[in-house]
Protein backbone atom coordinates (compact mmCIF):
# COMPACT_ATOMS: atom_id res chain seq x y z
CA UNK A 1 0.00 0.00 0.00
CA UNK A 2 1.77 3.26 -1.04
CA UNK A 3 1.11 6.56 0.37
CA UNK A 4 -1.10 7.76 -2.28
CA UNK A 5 -3.63 5.05 -1.30
CA UNK A 6 -3.46 6.18 2.79
CA UNK A 7 -5.15 9.88 1.43
CA UNK A 8 -8.60 9.08 1.68
CA UNK A 9 -9.99 12.31 -0.31
CA UNK A 10 -13.63 12.29 0.08
CA UNK A 11 -15.15 14.88 -2.05
CA UNK A 12 -17.26 17.44 -0.44
CA UNK A 13 -21.22 17.41 -2.04
CA UNK A 14 -20.61 17.97 -5.73
CA UNK A 15 -24.10 18.63 -7.53
CA UNK A 16 -24.15 17.90 -11.26
CA UNK A 17 -27.41 19.39 -11.84
CA UNK A 18 -29.31 21.06 -14.71
CA UNK A 19 -30.49 24.26 -13.05
CA UNK A 20 -33.64 24.49 -12.31
CA UNK A 21 -35.40 27.62 -13.36
CA UNK A 22 -38.66 29.26 -11.64
CA UNK A 23 -40.41 29.98 -14.13
CA UNK A 24 -43.53 32.23 -13.70
CA UNK A 25 -46.97 32.09 -15.15
CA UNK A 26 -45.56 34.39 -18.11
CA UNK A 27 -42.56 32.48 -19.36
CA UNK A 28 -40.61 34.71 -17.15
CA UNK A 29 -37.72 33.62 -14.64
CA UNK A 30 -37.92 34.55 -10.89
CA UNK A 31 -35.35 35.96 -8.98
CA UNK A 32 -32.76 35.19 -11.74
CA UNK A 33 -29.98 37.25 -12.13
CA UNK A 34 -28.64 38.62 -14.94
CA UNK A 35 -26.74 36.22 -17.08
CA UNK A 36 -23.80 36.73 -19.80
CA UNK A 37 -23.83 35.18 -23.32
CA UNK A 38 -27.02 32.95 -23.91
CA UNK A 39 -26.34 29.51 -25.63
CA UNK A 40 -30.24 28.87 -26.56
CA UNK A 41 -33.20 30.40 -25.50
CA UNK A 42 -36.51 28.19 -24.80
CA UNK A 43 -39.97 30.53 -25.20
CA UNK A 44 -37.72 33.00 -24.15
CA UNK A 45 -36.33 31.34 -21.27
CA UNK A 46 -32.40 31.92 -22.11
CA UNK A 47 -29.78 29.19 -21.35
CA UNK A 48 -26.54 30.37 -20.60
CA UNK A 49 -22.80 29.41 -21.85
CA UNK A 50 -22.15 29.52 -18.16
CA UNK A 51 -24.56 26.87 -17.34
CA UNK A 52 -23.53 24.82 -20.20
CA UNK A 53 -19.89 25.01 -19.25
CA UNK A 54 -20.66 24.16 -15.64
CA UNK A 55 -21.78 20.71 -16.66
CA UNK A 56 -19.40 20.42 -19.23
CA UNK A 57 -17.10 20.56 -16.52
CA UNK A 58 -18.42 18.42 -14.24
CA UNK A 59 -18.76 15.80 -17.28
CA UNK A 60 -14.62 16.51 -18.03
CA UNK A 61 -14.45 15.70 -14.48
CA UNK A 62 -15.31 12.07 -14.99
CA UNK A 63 -14.08 11.10 -17.96
CA UNK A 64 -16.58 12.26 -20.64
CA UNK A 65 -15.45 14.54 -23.84
CA UNK A 66 -16.10 18.16 -24.37
CA UNK A 67 -17.55 18.21 -28.00
CA UNK A 68 -20.45 20.06 -29.85
CA UNK A 69 -22.42 16.95 -29.60
CA UNK A 70 -22.71 16.95 -25.93
CA UNK A 71 -22.66 20.24 -25.78
CA UNK A 72 -26.35 20.28 -28.04
CA UNK A 73 -27.30 17.17 -26.00
CA UNK A 74 -26.91 19.46 -22.62
CA UNK A 75 -29.12 22.08 -24.56
CA UNK A 76 -31.50 20.32 -25.33
CA UNK A 77 -32.08 18.21 -22.05
CA UNK A 78 -31.93 21.73 -20.55
CA UNK A 79 -34.73 22.70 -23.04
CA UNK A 80 -36.88 19.76 -21.96
CA UNK A 81 -36.45 20.67 -18.73
CA UNK A 82 -37.61 24.21 -19.04
CA UNK A 83 -40.72 23.09 -21.15
CA UNK A 84 -42.02 20.13 -19.19
CA UNK A 85 -41.38 22.61 -15.47
CA UNK A 86 -43.40 25.29 -17.13
CA UNK A 87 -46.20 22.64 -17.79
CA UNK A 88 -45.53 21.60 -14.04
CA UNK A 89 -46.06 25.63 -12.85
CA UNK A 90 -49.22 25.64 -15.25
CA UNK A 91 -50.71 22.49 -13.33
CA UNK A 92 -49.75 24.64 -10.33
CA UNK A 93 -47.86 21.49 -9.05
CA UNK A 94 -44.98 24.03 -7.56
CA UNK A 95 -47.62 24.91 -5.00
CA UNK A 96 -47.60 21.15 -3.92
CA UNK A 97 -46.13 19.96 -0.24
CA UNK A 98 -43.77 17.35 -1.67
CA UNK A 99 -42.35 19.59 -4.40
CA UNK A 100 -41.67 22.46 -2.33
CA UNK A 101 -39.89 20.14 0.03
CA UNK A 102 -37.55 18.77 -2.53
CA UNK A 103 -37.21 22.35 -3.96
CA UNK A 104 -35.94 23.57 -0.43
CA UNK A 105 -33.74 20.26 -0.10
CA UNK A 106 -32.01 21.35 -3.57
CA UNK A 107 -31.50 24.88 -2.50
CA UNK A 108 -29.70 23.16 0.57
CA UNK A 109 -27.68 20.98 -1.29
CA UNK A 110 -26.62 23.98 -3.75
CA UNK A 111 -26.21 26.46 -0.56
CA UNK A 112 -23.68 23.98 1.12
CA UNK A 113 -21.97 23.36 -1.73
CA UNK A 114 -21.28 26.67 -2.56
CA UNK A 115 -20.48 26.73 0.78
CA UNK A 116 -17.51 24.02 1.47
CA UNK A 117 -16.26 25.46 -2.20
CA UNK A 118 -16.09 29.34 -0.28
CA UNK A 119 -14.08 27.41 2.61
CA UNK A 120 -11.48 25.73 0.92
CA UNK A 121 -10.95 28.90 -1.06
CA UNK A 122 -10.08 31.36 1.90
CA UNK A 123 -8.77 28.77 3.62
CA UNK A 124 -6.05 27.11 1.71
CA UNK A 125 -3.59 24.59 3.13
CA UNK A 126 -0.12 25.85 4.38
CA UNK A 127 3.27 24.17 4.05
CA UNK A 128 3.65 23.40 7.82
CA UNK A 129 -0.48 21.68 7.64
CA UNK A 130 1.01 19.74 4.74
CA UNK A 131 4.05 18.47 6.46
CA UNK A 132 2.43 17.39 9.52
CA UNK A 133 -0.07 15.02 7.32
CA UNK A 134 2.69 14.14 5.21
CA UNK A 135 4.83 13.17 8.71
CA UNK A 136 1.50 11.16 10.15
CA UNK A 137 1.73 9.24 7.12
CA UNK A 138 4.76 8.55 6.76
CA UNK A 139 4.99 7.19 9.65
CA UNK A 140 2.17 4.53 9.33
CA UNK A 141 4.49 2.89 6.53
CA UNK A 142 6.53 0.35 7.13
CA UNK A 143 8.90 0.51 4.61
CA UNK A 144 8.04 -2.87 3.46
CA UNK A 145 5.15 -4.63 1.02
CA UNK A 146 3.57 -7.93 1.54
CA UNK A 147 2.36 -9.99 -1.32
CA UNK A 148 0.02 -12.52 0.61
CA UNK A 149 -3.34 -14.72 0.65
CA UNK A 150 -5.86 -15.40 3.23
CA UNK A 151 -8.78 -17.64 3.98
CA UNK A 152 -12.15 -16.16 6.39
CA UNK A 153 -13.95 -18.59 8.13
CA UNK A 154 -16.30 -17.74 11.14
CA UNK A 155 -15.19 -20.33 13.79
CA UNK A 156 -11.30 -21.11 15.26
CA UNK A 157 -12.66 -24.72 14.73
CA UNK A 158 -12.66 -24.30 11.11
CA UNK A 159 -9.54 -22.46 10.80
CA UNK A 160 -7.44 -25.06 12.76
CA UNK A 161 -8.82 -27.67 10.14
CA UNK A 162 -7.78 -25.53 7.54
CA UNK A 163 -4.23 -25.39 9.30
CA UNK A 164 -4.24 -28.95 9.74
CA UNK A 165 -4.97 -29.95 5.68
CA UNK A 166 -2.25 -26.96 5.14
CA UNK A 167 0.42 -28.88 7.14
CA UNK A 168 -0.43 -31.93 5.01
CA UNK A 169 -0.63 -30.23 1.80
CA UNK A 170 0.45 -26.59 1.70
CA UNK A 171 -0.21 -26.68 -2.03
CA UNK A 172 -4.32 -26.61 -2.00
CA UNK A 173 -4.49 -23.10 -0.26
CA UNK A 174 -6.30 -21.68 -3.42
CA UNK A 175 -8.50 -24.65 -3.71
CA UNK A 176 -9.40 -24.54 0.49
CA UNK A 177 -9.66 -20.55 0.10
CA UNK A 178 -12.35 -20.80 -2.96
CA UNK A 179 -14.13 -23.56 -1.02
CA UNK A 180 -14.48 -22.45 2.52
CA UNK A 181 -13.30 -18.84 2.74
CA UNK A 182 -15.92 -15.95 3.92
CA UNK A 183 -14.41 -12.76 1.94
CA UNK A 184 -16.28 -12.47 -1.18
CA UNK A 185 -14.07 -9.87 -1.95
CA UNK A 186 -10.84 -12.54 -2.87
CA UNK A 187 -12.55 -16.02 -2.28
CA UNK A 188 -12.39 -16.50 -6.45
CA UNK A 189 -8.99 -15.58 -6.50
CA UNK A 190 -8.21 -18.20 -3.77
CA UNK A 191 -7.43 -15.45 -1.21
CA UNK A 192 -4.69 -13.61 -3.49
CA UNK A 193 -4.99 -9.91 -1.94
CA UNK A 194 -2.11 -8.49 -3.62
CA UNK A 195 0.03 -6.12 -2.51
CA UNK A 196 -0.32 -3.89 0.55
CA UNK A 197 1.30 -2.49 3.71
CA UNK A 198 0.95 -4.24 6.70
CA UNK A 199 -0.25 -0.69 8.34
CA UNK A 200 -3.15 -0.54 6.24
CA UNK A 201 -4.51 -4.05 7.55
CA UNK A 202 -6.52 -4.44 10.74
CA UNK A 203 -3.64 -4.67 13.29
CA UNK A 204 -3.91 -8.29 14.23
CA UNK A 205 -4.12 -9.12 10.57
CA UNK A 206 -1.01 -6.85 9.87
CA UNK A 207 1.37 -8.01 12.75
CA UNK A 208 0.58 -11.99 11.83
CA UNK A 209 2.12 -10.85 8.27
CA UNK A 210 4.76 -8.98 9.34
CA UNK A 211 5.94 -12.12 11.25
CA UNK A 212 5.49 -14.87 8.55
CA UNK A 213 8.38 -15.61 6.29
CA UNK A 214 8.25 -15.87 2.51
CA UNK A 215 6.02 -18.91 1.41
CA UNK A 216 5.10 -20.14 5.07
CA UNK A 217 1.57 -19.78 6.24
CA UNK A 218 0.20 -18.72 9.93
CA UNK A 219 0.17 -21.90 12.43
CA UNK A 220 -2.43 -20.61 14.88
CA UNK A 221 -6.05 -18.68 13.74
CA UNK A 222 -5.69 -14.86 13.57
CA UNK A 223 -8.23 -13.38 15.17
CA UNK A 224 -10.17 -9.83 13.80
CA UNK A 225 -12.56 -8.45 14.26
CA UNK A 226 -14.28 -9.78 10.91
CA UNK A 227 -13.27 -14.07 12.26
CA UNK A 228 -10.44 -16.29 12.08
CA UNK A 229 -8.10 -15.64 8.99
CA UNK A 230 -5.37 -18.14 8.34
CA UNK A 231 -2.68 -16.50 6.00
CA UNK A 232 0.01 -17.31 3.50
CA UNK A 233 2.86 -15.25 2.64
CA UNK A 234 3.73 -15.15 -1.07
CA UNK A 235 6.42 -12.26 -1.74
CA UNK A 236 7.70 -9.14 0.00
CA UNK A 237 9.16 -6.08 -1.83
CA UNK A 238 11.07 -2.88 -0.45
CA UNK A 239 8.65 0.42 -0.70
CA UNK A 240 10.18 3.61 -1.28
CA UNK A 241 8.33 6.38 0.25
CA UNK A 242 7.58 9.03 -2.51
CA UNK A 243 8.86 12.85 -1.06
CA UNK A 244 5.86 15.29 -0.12
CA UNK A 245 5.68 16.83 -2.96
CA UNK A 246 5.05 13.99 -5.46
CA UNK A 247 2.04 13.94 -2.91
CA UNK A 248 1.15 17.55 -2.51
CA UNK A 249 -1.93 17.32 -4.34
CA UNK A 250 -3.63 14.27 -2.95
CA UNK A 251 -2.33 15.48 0.33
CA UNK A 252 -3.69 18.92 -0.05
CA UNK A 253 -7.05 17.51 -0.41
CA UNK A 254 -7.01 15.98 1.85
CA UNK A 255 -5.87 18.50 4.63
CA UNK A 256 -9.10 20.34 2.79
CA UNK A 257 -11.47 17.55 3.68
CA UNK A 258 -10.37 17.57 7.48
CA UNK A 259 -10.11 20.90 8.19
CA UNK A 260 -13.97 21.08 6.26
CA UNK A 261 -14.75 18.60 8.81
CA UNK A 262 -13.67 19.80 11.56
CA UNK A 263 -15.70 22.84 10.80
CA UNK A 264 -18.97 20.81 10.44
CA UNK A 265 -18.06 18.53 13.47
CA UNK A 266 -18.27 21.61 15.58
CA UNK A 267 -21.24 23.26 14.08
CA UNK A 268 -22.82 19.61 15.00
CA UNK A 269 -22.00 20.09 18.52
CA UNK A 270 -22.95 23.57 18.70
CA UNK A 271 -26.30 22.92 16.88
CA UNK A 272 -29.50 22.35 18.90
CA UNK A 273 -30.57 18.75 17.00
CA UNK A 274 -33.84 17.44 18.17
CA UNK A 275 -35.00 14.24 16.32
CA UNK A 276 -38.86 13.31 17.06
CA UNK A 277 -39.60 9.70 17.95
CA UNK A 278 -41.72 8.85 15.12
CA UNK A 279 -39.40 10.07 12.89
CA UNK A 280 -36.91 7.30 13.62
CA UNK A 281 -39.39 4.57 12.91
CA UNK A 282 -40.09 3.18 9.81
CA UNK A 283 -43.73 3.47 8.04
CA UNK A 284 -45.76 0.65 7.72
CA UNK A 285 -46.98 -0.18 4.74
CA UNK A 286 -50.78 0.16 4.69
CA UNK A 287 -52.42 -3.12 3.47
CA UNK A 288 -54.08 -3.29 0.20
Amino acid sequence: MSIKSCILLVSATSLLSLSACNVGEHGKTENTPAIGAVAATVNGIPISNDTVDHIIGEGMAMGRPDSPESRKAIINQLAMQILVSQEAIKKKLDETPAVIDQINLTKQSILANAFAQDFMKNNPVSDDMLKAEYEKIKAQMSGTEYKARHILVKSEAEAKDIIAKLKTNSGQFDKLAKEKSEDAGSRNGGGELGWFDPHGMVPEFGAAVAKLEKGKFTLEPVKTQYGYHVILLEDTRSQPIPTIDQVKPQLSKQVQQQNMKKLIDDLMSKAKIEISASSAVAPTKKSE
